[in-house]
């Protein structure tokens, strides 16, 4: 088709024009024209639509209806277009010319003041990003036709975007949060890092490196370092073997800051320890777990027969308002759970096996009695378990305490006369000796930096945990390792406070004389008890009493706040209490960046690049720290 010329644009226009001027004279213009179409600007806003067998005109804009005639004039439809708030709220965002101020009230700590409102584009598409990536939501989700409606409803100016594009605005951000944390973590002396792993859809393994430390406030802070592909094996030996503890470990040692010769450098995962313990122990009742499993997973997998059970629990008029649950067979807490529950419908397994025949996993009345058991024992688990897994409050004092208590419940256990308790103890008891038989230092130091325990946890549970002929030997050397490593921490410190005199001073020559003594000096010799003037931080710490804090106060001591408290008695001590209690001894804080449900990625991650994916875990980890956000579980 041939480019039209200047001249046939300027006689279209004038039979534009003069078509106008006939609508608006009510000159039909069929009598100009057999045939045409409306040509005026309005019906690009209108729409002819019939109501009631009337033909009118309905605004595209505010679905108002107005008086049509074929061939009739349209002036007062240009007159409602002027007058039209809808449309005008549509062009504002297309209008380049000066515009009026919108007005609103900014609260600013309580108070309302008045000001001049600006729709910022950049920064809408900022907090957007900041939404997704912090609840995890789809990129797709951006251009769903619901939530740009939303958006507009709340500011009309709204411009949607693609998802390549949010992508881009997050992998920008991603880049500047990045800087932000070098430069916060630059002011941090000491940090201790955690490791664990991650499999997507893909089959792509991941690890997640979480790095713990307390901030200027005394306050625990947990931030995701990095989350990259990690190559197989998925093992614990892999990680052990990777750049998270081996590089860092070489680094050390070639620095010479590898503190006793890097037996506190890596710690084992203490929740995992306990998992790896549990699973041996229940390899011994697997045939109880499966028919209580079995049993469950029948009545679940039909309506009708969980229908069935409910009647019969109804009938029987059980007082128990714990439902069926269902374990996952690698978790041992959902086993715990399961197990916890099962026994108190024992009647009600008994009665449904008379109503269906195909029901054949039934436990025996002695399979019960060992369910019980086994829950009593899993209990304590999960109680330790538990304490083991705070993220907002230290947990490297309260390992020993927790041990301990692992241990005397395993030594109660190894005397109960019934064979499967005496098999299930042996399987346990090889495990914790296995990780736990030789002290860990780390832990051990933390208890005692604790001003509730100090070196009485130390003398209580030492020959409770290890053998009659060894606990001396692993008493020794927690105390030689505390002495070992405040001496460090005070090197340190007198390092720094020499390189930060400029020149040295003498004393005034009177001072110092050697004084005499009188009759009070030796008064006070005979009489009193003599604090040592060189006695070390260390050795008056120990040497006061334990600290006791109310019963309602007790489980809620925070021991980084008491040395807070005390960082000014305890200059140098304060600071070895400050990394030491900072130490985490699980890594649940890593594994609770994601989303909670399992230890795979899900179908929106999976669906990801690697370096994507690294972007929005990381991100997502830092902001909700920042804003104080908690990822909601599944």
């Amino acid at each position: 088709m041939s480019r039209p010329t200047k001249a046939n644009i300027v006689i279209d226009m004038e039979d534009v024009d003069k078509d106008d001027e006939m609508d608006e004279m009510g000159i039909d213009a069929t009598e100009a024209k057999t045939s045409r179409k409306k040509r005026s600007v309005v019906w690009k806003e209108f729409e002819i639509i019939t109501n009631s067998g009337d033909m009118k005109a309905r605004c595209n804009h505010c679905k108002h209806n107005l008086a049509y005639k074929k061939g009739g004039a349209t002036t007062h439809l240009k007159r409602h277009l002027k007058l039209c708030t809808p449309r005008k709220a549509t062009l504002v965002g297309k209008y380049k010319g000066p515009k009026q101020s919108l007005l609103s009230f900014d609260v600013t700590e309580g108070d309302e003041m008045l000001s001049i409102f600006k729709y910022d584009k950049g920064k809408v598409r900022e907090e957007l990003v900041k939404m997704f990536v912090v609840h995890e939501y789809p990129f797709r989700m951006v251009e769903n036709e619901f939530f740009t409606k939303f958006c507009r409803s709340l500011n009309p100016k709204y411009e949607p975007i693609k998802r390549q594009t949010l992508k881009l605005d997050c992998m920008k951000m991603y880049i500047s949060e990045k800087e932000s944390l070098k430069l916060a973590l630059a002011g941090i002396n000491k940090i201790s890092l955690t490791s664990d792993l991650r499999t997507s859809n893909q089959s792509i393994g991941y690890m997640c490196l979480t790095g713990h430390f307390l901030d200027s406030e005394w306050k625990l802070q947990k931030r995701i370092l990095n989350f990259c592909p990690l190559e197989p094996p998925h093992t614990g030996l892999a990680i052990a073997d990777s750049i998270t503890v081996r590089v860092l470990k070489e680094n050390f040692e070639a620095k010479e800051k590898l503190h006793f010769g890097g037996k506190i450098f890596h710690v084992r995962c203490c929740a995992h320890i306990l998992n790896l313990m549990v699973q041996d122990g229940l390899t011994e009742v697997r045939d109880v777990i499966e028919n209580i499993r079995e049993s469950v997973k029948y009545l679940k997998l039909s309506p009708s027969r969980l229908y069935k059970f409910n009647e019969i629990v109804k009938s029987l008029k059980l007082s128990t308002s714990k439902r069926l649950i269902l374990d996952v067979p690698t978790r041992w807490n959902s086993t715990y759970a399961m197990l916890e529950c099962a026994p108190e419908n024992k009647s009600v397994f008994s009665q449904y096996k008379e109503r269906d025949y195909n029901y054949k996993w039934l436990p025996f009345d002695e399979d019960w009695k060992r369910a019980v058991e086994v829950s009593k024992f899993l209990e304590v688990i999960n109680d330790v378990t538990k304490v083991f897994s705070g993220r907002k409050y230290p947990t490297s004092n309260l390992f020993l305490r927790q041990i301990w208590k692992v241990r005397k419940m395993l030594n109660d256990m190894s005397t109960d006369n019934r064979d499967f308790v005496n098999r299930m103890t042996l399987k346990m008891k090889e495990k914790f000796d296995k990780y736990w038989g030789e002290c860990n230092l780390v832990m051990a130091i933390g208890a005692v930096l604790d001003p509730r325990y100090k070196m009485k946890l130390i003398l209580y549970s030492f020959p409770k945990i290890y053998p009659t002929d060894d606990f001396q030997r692993h008493i020794d050397d927690v105390r030689e390792s505390l002495e070992f490593l405040y001496k460090e921490y005070l090197s340190v410190d007198s390092q720094i406070n020499s390189s930060m005199s400029s020149a040295t001073y003498d004393s005034n020559p009177s001072q110092a004389k050697k004084q005499k003594t009188d009759d009070f000096d030796e008064w006070v010799i005979t009489n009193s008890d003599i604090i040592p003037g060189n006695k070390s931080e260390i050795d008056m710490y120990l040497d006061e009493g334990v600290y006791k804090p109310g019963n309602e106060e007790y489980e809620d001591f925070d021991a980084l706040n008491w040395w807070k408290a005390n960082s000014i008695k305890f200059r140098h001590l304060s600071k070895m209490a400050r990394d030491i209690l900072s130490i985490p001894i699980t890594t649940v804080a890593s594994e609770y960046a994601y989303s909670a449900g399992g230890r795979v990625l899900d179908q929106y991650r999976s669906s990801l690049k690697p370096e994507t994916v690294q972007a929005l875990i990381c991100m997502g980890d830092w902001l909700r720290q920042d804003f104080g956000v908690e990822l909601a579980s599944n």
